[in-house]
């Protein structure tokens, strides 16, 4: 029933930026906080930053003054803009969301397929 998307990734250059984006969409009733994270194959997948449903941001460590979430409530709709990119960053990265489907549904945990980036040097 819900989908998530995302796009924007792709190849950038050490110091670049990208701007991803996640839409959600199906049987939304309540679309709370939003999260991207990122993994690379072999190691865990890692938060990266979150929204929650009224638009307080939250940054790990190493995103703090070089990354920016927000949200599009009427597009349901998360962005993350990354600047000054490095190696580091590579990854493919996930979108999240916290969701009810229905009055009467739990609030359940949804993933996107994923994004990959790319920096090179």
């Amino acid at each position: 029933q819900v989908q998530l998307v995302e796009s924007g990734g792709g190849l950038v250059q050490t110091g670049g930026s990208l701007r991803l984006s996640c839409a959600a969409s199906g049987s939304i009733f309540t679309l709370g906080a939003m999260t991207w994270y990122r993994q690379v194959s072999g190691t865990e997948r890692e938060l990266v930053a979150s929204i929650d449903n009224v638009g307080k941001p939250m940054y790990a460590e190493n995103q703090k003054g070089r990354s920016t979430i927000s949200r599009d409530a009427a597009k349901n709709t998360v962005h993350l803009e990354m600047n000054n990119l490095t190696r580091d960053d590579t990854a493919v990265y996930y979108c999240n969301a916290l969701i009810r489907t229905s009055a009467t549904s739990a609030v359940g945990n949804f993933w996107g397929k994923g994004t990959l980036v790319t920096v090179s040097s």
